[in-house]
């Protein structure tokens, strides 16, 4: 089986460049419900960096925690262009930080809750919150809104892969999105949880979309085997893409951010 580290060898620039930004609505919110104005954050499953350097500017310190070495090179680099140093990255599994009790307002999961143990991860997460801390674990709906036609070959391409994916049990995620709100809630390791949704846009074409749908691991992890992206469904979606989004258009994402309370 294919550790949750390994599988995202290779590929941190394509990730990087396709995945989206979360919006700066995030900060505020999480700001808002933990109470602290500029609050210590740990960032788990920080991946290249982009869920950490949102908080620049907002939060005191900002702690991106990564076990790949190829994400971490190109989050020290995205950090490195910020000039106040309160941006750090550290080589750690969100399971085992070895960061001190209670030395953080806010922890966050970027699109990775899905690749951690719930069981280890939540009572991890509990103990680096102070009192009246705040977690956020949050997902960003795929694929983005642009356009009917290019929604629905994306989702035709995403359900080949898929069929694909499932004799692969090493390529699977191990903890379904749709039950992480479920999971805090069980751990009773929090006085209050709900889900929140929140709304982004971005630019993007059909290059960039090719590169969305490459940037998740199993899809990489079939390409490294000899998978063609004919046999993937992704020579459709690129002729689709390429006739409908010959220019940059609007990308409309919506997030859901299960939050809770210490």
């Amino acid at each position: 089986m294919v550790d949750s580290v390994s599988r995202f060898l290779g590929f941190a620039d394509t990730y990087d460049r396709a995945r989206p930004a979360p919006p700066a609505e995030l900060v505020e919110l999480l700001i808002q419900w933990s109470g602290v104005a500029e609050p210590d954050v740990v960032d788990l499953g920080a991946g290249t960096g982009l869920s950490t350097v949102v908080w620049e500017g907002r939060a005191q310190h900002v702690l991106a925690v990564e076990p790949s070495a190829d994400m971490r090179a190109v989050a020290k680099q995205r950090i490195a262009a910020f000039p106040d140093h309160t941006l750090k990255v550290i080589d750690a599994k969100a399971e085992a930080t070895g960061l001190p009790d209670e030395c953080v307002d806010i922890v966050t999961a970027s699109q990775a809750m899905h690749w951690f143990d719930p069981a280890t991860v939540l009572p991890e997460v509990a103990r680096l919150l102070r009192p009246g801390g705040v977690f956020a674990a949050y997902d960003v709906d795929w694929p983005p809104a642009i356009d009917a036609t290019v929604d629905a070959a994306f989702d035709e391409a995403d359900e080949r892969i898929r069929e694909l994916t499932d004799a692969r049990d090493d390529e699977t995620p191990r903890w379904p999105k749709s039950g992480h709100l479920g999971r805090i809630i069980d751990s009773g390791l929090f006085g209050y949880a709900r889900e929140i949704c929140l709304h982004a846009r971005e630019t993007g074409d059909a290059e960039r979309l090719l590169e969305l749908m490459r940037s998740q691991s199993h899809v990489a992890a079939l390409l490294r085997e000899g998978r063609t992206e004919d046999e993937l469904g992704l020579t459709r979606l690129r002729e689709i893409a390429s006739a409908r989004l010959a220019e940059p258009v609007t990308w409309w994402w919506t997030y859901r951010i299960r939050v809770a309370v210490k």
